[in-house]
């Protein structure tokens, strides 16, 4: 029954854009009082002006404003309303008890240090003015103290960690989702559009509303649709660039509109279910650990996306070049499967994980480009763009990071393309002047006869480019490179 007449409580939304597996919420939710369902822009507080806590890129802020209209409608549906403020956290949340007199604030923690300190600065605020303040885990499957080393420091190989977070059980069953809130008081809220969160002059965002649904109920739809079909094959079929072979979960994980212990449960539901998919299921379950790994190895380096992991790497002779740069950025490098992944990035927001790791060795080892510059063109345009996923990839690429990839493995752009899109179906879709050429030379265009170009309507220079660097030198500029840091 509603304590109607009980100081209401506060719920404070941060990276958990869900009503189902909200430990906030649900621990709200039942004491029965009045629930004020709070989101705050936070750009302003100090913690999050540091270099370690980046404002949101482009693509993610399209996908946070397409977020909190889902969880908006979610809340409305239980009877209930989304606050909306911009500014500091401790002082709207201190702003918002005083006025509604409310007598305690519930949030889900961010293992992150800047986040962290925010929630320090919150609870403190809250503190001072007498309100209680109860925070909750919710963004991982097992809290990074939990996960260290002889040392009491995190773990930096990724088979020993995973085997680490397994052995420790599975995590707590989801929480259901509140059958209903008793409505609190009716309050100001800023509206969405004022935050200018999308694009308008040029609205670029077109792509990005044709590929995705954000929101929970998609999430949640778009795990069921996948484990009781997508997953059969994804051991061996997810790196396949013309097949649908991977989840698509990774947005709707970034900003919590699933939790990863619901995507854990439900995965080995259907594993008790279907046996024959045990193995498949692994292999869906350890990408959802990488995930993990990066988040815990983020939770000890704040500053993964400005520095070397391995301070060997301060020395390497980086080759800034903004016009190699820009042709990247655009899928115009001439070298089909890296323009394809690119092109699809900057459509739908996305881009498949094998084509991210070509691409990404393609600008740090063939243009010998600073992997930071391509982190932040991904940070900027993925609207899975994860603070701990996105620098921890790219540092594995480059060989600087945790359990990285040495730097002598350079992929091969060609064989990757013939290896992972072998009738040449990615490329095609995303590079359309390519798309009458034999599949026999699609991935190598320029080893193409001159019957077969003009057959296909391809005039390299002119219609697609020639390729911005040959491989084998690339290859071997690189290693070059690489043997001086050894050297030094």
């Amino acid at each position: 029954m509603a304590i109607k007449s009980a100081p209401p409580c506060i719920v404070w939304f941060r990276d958990a854009l869900r009503l189902s597996d909200h430990p906030a919420l649900h621990a709200a939710s039942t004491t029965g009082r009045p629930t004020i369902c709070l989101y705050v822009f936070d750009e302003e507080s100090n913690a999050l002006r540091a270099p370690s806590a980046r404002p949101l890129g482009s693509a993610a802020r399209w996908w946070l404003a397409q977020s909190l209209r889902a969880l908006q409608a979610s809340l409305n549906s239980l009877g209930s309303s989304l606050v909306l403020r911009k500014g500091q956290a401790a002082e709207i949340i201190a702003a918002l008890a005083r006025e509604t007199h409310a007598g305690a604030v519930f949030w889900n923690e961010i293992a992150q240090a800047p986040y962290q300190a925010v929630a320090g600065q919150v609870a403190a605020a809250l503190k001072e003015i007498g309100v209680t303040s109860l925070s909750f885990p919710g963004d991982l499957l097992v809290a990074p103290a939990n996960i260290r080393n002889k040392e009491n420091r995190g773990l930096r190989v990724f088979t020993p960690f995973w085997r680490r977070v397994q052995a420790s059980g599975d995590p707590p069953k989801p929480l259901p989702a509140p059958k209903a809130l008793c409505r609190g008081p009716n309050l100001a809220s800023d509206s969405l559009e004022s935050w200018r969160l999308e694009p308008a002059h040029p609205d670029w965002a077109g792509g990005l509303r044709g590929t995705w649904t954000p929101g929970e109920v998609s999430g949640q739809q778009r795990l069921k649709e996948f484990l009781a079909k997508g997953v059969v094959g994804y051991a061996s079929e997810r790196d396949r660039l013309d097949r649908n072979g991977t989840s698509g979960l990774s947005p709707h994980l970034r900003f919590g509109e699933i939790s990863p212990r619901q995507v854990w449960h439900a995965a080995r539901f259907a594993a008790a279910e279907h046996p024959a998919l045990s193995g498949d299921i692994d292999k869906f379950l350890s990408e959802l650990g990488w995930r993990e790994f990066c988040r815990h190895l983020l939770s000890d380096v704040a500053d993964l996306a400005q520095r070397n992991l391995q301070p060997s790497f301060d020395a390497f002779p980086w080759q800034g070049n903004a016009e190699t740069l820009r042709a990247w950025q655009r899928g115009q490098t001439g070298y089909p499967i890296v323009d394809a992944g690119m092109r699809e990035l900057w459509h739908t927001g996305v881009m498949h994980n094998r084509v991210r790791m070509v691409a990404a060795s393609f600008l740090v080892k063939h243009l010998l480009m600073d992997w930071r510059e391509g982190e932040k063109w991904f940070w900027d345009t993925l609207v899975d763009a994860d603070p701990g996923s996105n620098p921890a990839n790219w540092q594995w690429i480059a060989g600087s990071g945790a359990d990285a990839a040495p730097y002598f493995r350079v992929f091969n752009p060609i064989l990757q393309g013939e290896k992972f899109d072998p009738d040449g179906a990615y490329v095609r879709r995303w590079v359309p002047e390519l798309a009458q050429l034999p599949s026999s030379v699609i991935h190598q265009p320029w080893s193409a006869t001159p019957l077969e170009l003009a057959g296909a309507g391809v005039e390299l220079g002119k219609t697609y480019p020639q390729p911005i660097i040959d491989h084998r030198k690339g290859r071997e500029r690189a290693l070059k490179a690489y043997a001086k840091v050894r050297s030094a």
